[in-house]
């Protein structure tokens, strides 16, 4: 119960400190070095300076200096770190959930090369919400 009130207030925070997060439910790596950029940067600059974006050494060495950074920067670092895991996820599922779609709506079109996804959205409108929102989920429109 406490565990839940404490995510609860958690969610809030987060909304409220990323309001171009909240909407998306999902995150590409762009945005997500845009708000880690805003949310961590003072952090960075004091503590990781000298670390580089190759092989995560940035999210690395602020892993290694979690007790010094910033709540908000670890709070946001968390928050973004699964609305990444939620965005490969979703890409994952995307073409099982679209199925169904693809087959009613792109008959003849050859799978591959992101064919059945351009299909897919230039019939948006004739396309099943549980579809739509699956490739918003993914991050292909």
């Amino acid at each position: 119960m406490r565990f839940a009130g404490l995510r609860t207030l958690f969610a809030i925070v987060i909304v409220a400190g990323l309001p171009q997060v909240a909407s998306a439910q999902t995150v590409g790596f762009a945005d997500a070095i845009k708000i880690l950029a805003a949310s961590c940067g003072k952090d960075i600059t004091a503590h990781c300076e000298s670390a580089s974006l190759a092989n995560n050494g940035i999210m690395q060495c602020l892993d290694q200096n979690q007790a010094k950074v910033s709540q908000q920067c670890n709070a946001d670092r968390a928050v973004v770190a699964g609305l990444i895991q939620a965005r490969l996820a979703a890409q994952a599922e995307a073409p099982k959930v679209c199925q169904r779609d693809a087959a009613q709506y792109c008959k003849g079109v050859k799978p591959g090369a992101g064919h059945i996804l351009r299909c897919l959205l230039k019939a948006e409108p004739s396309v099943s919400k549980k579809c739509n929102t699956a490739i918003d989920l993914a991050g292909y429109r």
